[in-house]
């Protein structure tokens, strides 16, 4: 970001207070960052018993004796799924819909509670039949039907653990996570609908499970898109039939507060991806707080749709466990905001009510190049709250979010956290706070953030840092999967010392004038493009995994739609220069990696070079190729072993 657009952040005048009405009937209460800051630990064991179901109670809160790893409400126990299913219908709440699901080519099923936790039983019936049990993994490739969910909440209902990966990777992609979580069995699709075509599954799935030595006994495929596909006799299994031979009940049992609940892959600086470790009973308690204080839940009235996929954190924390939690009813919907028109979104909003809309950035600015008129053809006048997640939202994004989709009073809570920290750590509280546009402001009740300088001291306002959690946290993950070293190594390392332990975020922050933090993004390589971080590394691997080529540097460039946009410069092999044109060399790298990482990776240009800017290291400057990405002045060159590459780089480029 530049210092323009910081300086614009940080000098942001306009304020927008909540209503008298809004407030008097809003969740959470002023008083309540005052009962976090008088007794933080107690604060999350209050949350702890309000919000969920415990098979044994806890007696012990928080036990960080074995720092960096956590142990939260460690001695008692807890089912996820019965807290998500069975005590909603055990209640009375068994009638209210769960889960209004919308398939991109237009048709819908509705499941009540009643009916979502008959299915996740059958299935749960369905995975112990096939030998899952608690500590087992199990991998989960689906597109956004109500399986995806079924299928989770199924593993968590048995103590299993689940890794669920997003459709659009490749089978490349899902077997370096199936084989590094030593998963049992996956459970996905025959296809899913995108774009108005049915994109296949199975046929990724059979990709990874082609090498030998796979852990995989098992493939379960619902069947959605009416697709062909092979079939591995003993190995692959129908859904629909496994679900009709399995008894219909199943009872739920207490698992620790501390079983391992997922693992979820995030891109790391190292090109490998992270198994990123949640366990249960403080997870469920986070994000079911956050949940229900951060949108102001009323579940009894409220319609809630978050459009993330099932795929990624957030689709874990606020489309599965928190709305479940909390006993909500939600809006899924399989397909892309722009298909079969530009105004799908807006239309499902105005179809099935919904009140609280939570999606990203990137989606917002895509709706404003298009224009309002598009939204303005809709009945939006059930929204009463708005919220952003996945990367900073610019103050005239956040302003014609309000304006259009929120008529210029809905509350918008732009929200910042991380796979790593599972829940929601900075947002405001929309019956509470006075909003500022483009700053995620304040910490949430009982969460403990500093703004620090590269010697670890803390930052006063107005000044820029880097961003920290000083304290433990009920959501924060347990470790990497099967590396410890790597999980103190990349979120412990920079700024702890003895007994204090602080976790560095890897992003950027500043700290206003009126102690508000504006997040300013990634400071390691690491891109986040539409909200999906993506490492720099491992898209340079893909590329010099072509035999085209002999080298590459990746970088992520501002990008209007995006966020940020994957830009390649790619030194070909000598042999291969001439072979085809630049034109012809870049459409061939950039379908490359999306065939080895995924569409989510597919460089948006890819510029070959002769030569990469390196330091007499051999470090390539990647902040110099940022510059020409973004049409800047370069930066200082001194440290470069040749200072004329940039200059030759520019000039070919021009």
């Amino acid at each position: 970001m530049s210092t323009n657009s910081i300086d614009s952040l940080l000098h942001e005048s306009r304020r927008f207070p909540p209503t008298a009405e809004f407030s008097a009937g809003a969740i959470a209460k002023p008083e309540i960052y005052d009962e976090a800051k008088a007794d933080r630990v107690g604060f999350w064991a209050d949350q702890a018993r309000d919000l969920l179901h415990w098979h044994k109670p806890f007696t012990e809160t928080l036990d960080w004796s074995g720092a960096p790893v956590a142990r939260w409400f460690g001695d008692g126990e807890l089912n996820v799924a019965y807290n998500c299913l069975d005590r909603h219908v055990e209640s009375g709440n068994g009638d209210r819909v769960a889960i209004h699901w919308e398939g991109e080519p237009g048709d819908t099923r509705s499941l009540t509670y009643a009916e979502l936790t008959a299915e996740v039983k059958r299935a749960a019936n369905v995975l112990a039949g096939l030998g899952i049990g608690k500590g087992d993994r199990v991998a989960i490739y689906m597109p956004v039907i109500p399986e995806a969910v079924v299928a989770m909440l199924a593993v968590a209902r048995l103590g299993a653990v689940h890794s669920v990966v997003f459709g659009g990777f490749s089978s490349e992609s899902l077997r370096s996570r199936i084989d590094d979580a030593s998963a049992k069995l996956v459970i996905t699709a025959d296809g899913g609908w995108r774009k108005g075509k049915v994109f296949p599954l199975k046929a990724a799935v059979d990709g990874a499970l082609a090498a030998e030595g796979s852990t995989v006994e098992h493939v379960l495929v619902v069947r959605r898109g009416e697709n062909e596909v092979e079939w591995s006799e003993g190995r692959d299994l129908w859904w629909h039939d496994e679900m009709a031979k399995v008894a219909a009940e199943h009872v739920a049992e207490g698992f620790e507060a501390e079983n391992p609940l997922f693992i979820l892959y995030t891109s790391g600086t190292t090109g490998k991806p992270k198994g990123i470790l949640h366990t249960s009973g403080g997870y469920l308690t986070q994000v079911a707080f956050t949940h229900k204080n951060v949108f102001d839940l009323h579940p009894e009235r409220d319609v809630y749709w978050c459009t993330a996929d099932v795929g990624w954190i957030t689709g874990h924390s606020y489309v599965v466990y928190g709305p479940l939690a909390n006993g909500a009813t939600q809006v899924m919907y399989e397909g892309t905001p722009d298909t079969p028109h530009p105004g799908r979104w807006w239309e499902l909003i105005e179809k099935y009510k919904v009140s609280i809309f939570y999606t990203a950035p990137t989606a917002i600015r895509s709706f404003m190049k298009l224009g309002r008129e598009i939204p303005d053809g809709f009945d939006l006048s059930s929204i009463r709250v708005l919220g952003s997640v996945g990367e900073p939202i610019n103050p005239e994004a956040w302003i014609w979010y309000r304006d259009v989709i929120g008529a210029g009073t809905a509350p918008i809570v732009d929200t910042w956290w991380q796979t790593e920290t599972g829940g929601i750590m900075i947002s405001a509280l929309p019956g509470i706070t006075t909003l500022k546009p483009g700053s995620a402001q304040v910490p949430m009740p009982g969460i403990k953030i500093d703004i620090l300088g590269e010697d670890g001291t803390r930052v006063d306002p107005p000044q820029g840092g880097l961003l920290v959690v000083s304290e433990p946290w009920p959501s924060m993950l347990r470790g990497i999967w099967g590396d410890p070293e790597r999980f103190r190594e990349t979120y412990w390392s920079r700024f702890s010392a003895g007994d204090t332990w602080k976790y560095f975020a890897g992003d950027g922050a500043h700290v206003d004038s009126d102690g508000d933090i504006v997040l300013l993004g990634r400071v390691d390589d690491v891109m986040n493009v539409s909200g999906h971080r993506l490492s720099t590394q491992e898209i340079e691997s893909a590329l010099v995994s072509h035999p085209m080529v002999a080298e590459a540097a990746v970088v992520g460039a501002a990008d209007e739609a995006t966020g940020q946009a994957v830009v390649a410069f790619v030194i070909l092999r000598s042999d291969q220069e001439g072979a085809q044109t630049v034109d012809e060399a870049s459409t061939i790298l950039r379908a490359h990696v999306a065939q080895q990482i995924g569409a989510i990776a597919r460089p948006r240009q890819v510029f070959i070079v002769a030569e990469l800017p390196k330091t007499r290291s051999g470090k390539i400057m990647r902040r110099l190729l940022q510059d020409v990405a973004e049409g800047r002045e370069l930066g200082d060159t001194t440290t470069l072993t040749d200072t004329s590459v940039m200059q030759i780089i520019t000039d070919k480029l021009n």
